[in-house]
């Protein structure tokens, strides 16, 4: 690994910190403003602030998972890690590292309270479509996903642009 990629690597790693801070920050909020209180609203019959906490997923499946969902989020961080690190530092792929960063910073944000408290503290609801109540961290995690299928889709990326995440074989020519 080169100079260039360790720094990016870095940036990477702090974009993480910075994301799991915020997340953790907004989250302390809630738990200090909205637990025990009546919803908040923010835009009359559209979006209201209210505490909920979530001992599942998405629109509250797997509920009382734990051990589900922290060995899935140790994967999937393992995998981002391995990923961020093993990136190329070059400007075609600054999109993959900032989305990488932010997805861990997701998903870490969430792994942290479950870890914690055992359940997620959810408090952003959208009322006008009844949207299950969400966090910050959710928000980066399917920020990601959006922007990933976007990329997948419009990117001007080729199969062989992700060469770096292959594994490298031993060199025949050495054993010759």
């Amino acid at each position: 690994m080169n100079l260039s990629a360790k720094k990016m690597f870095f940036i990477d790693l702090l974009i993480t910190i910075i994301g799991v801070l915020f997340d953790q920050f907004t989250k302390h909020l809630a738990v200090l403003r909205l637990k025990d209180q009546a919803p908040v609203s923010l835009i009359p019959g559209a979006l209201e602030l209210r505490y909920l906490e979530n001992r599942g997923a998405a629109f509250g499946i797997l509920q009382n998972q734990k051990i589900f969902f922290v060995l899935m989020t140790s994967l999937i961080l393992l995998a981002c890690i391995y990923a961020l690190w093993r990136m190329p530092a070059a400007r075609k792929y600054t999109m993959l590292h900032i989305l990488g960063a932010i997805l861990m910073a997701g998903a870490l944000g969430n792994f942290f309270d479950r870890i914690r408290l055992d359940y997620v503290v959810d408090f952003i609801y959208i009322s006008l479509i009844d949207f299950p109540i969400f966090n910050v961290a959710d928000i980066y995690v399917t920020f990601v996903c959006a922007a990933g299928l976007c990329l997948a889709f419009f990117g001007h990326f080729e199969e062989k642009d992700f060469d770096f995440l292959k594994r490298r074989k031993p060199d025949s020519k050495k054993e010759a």
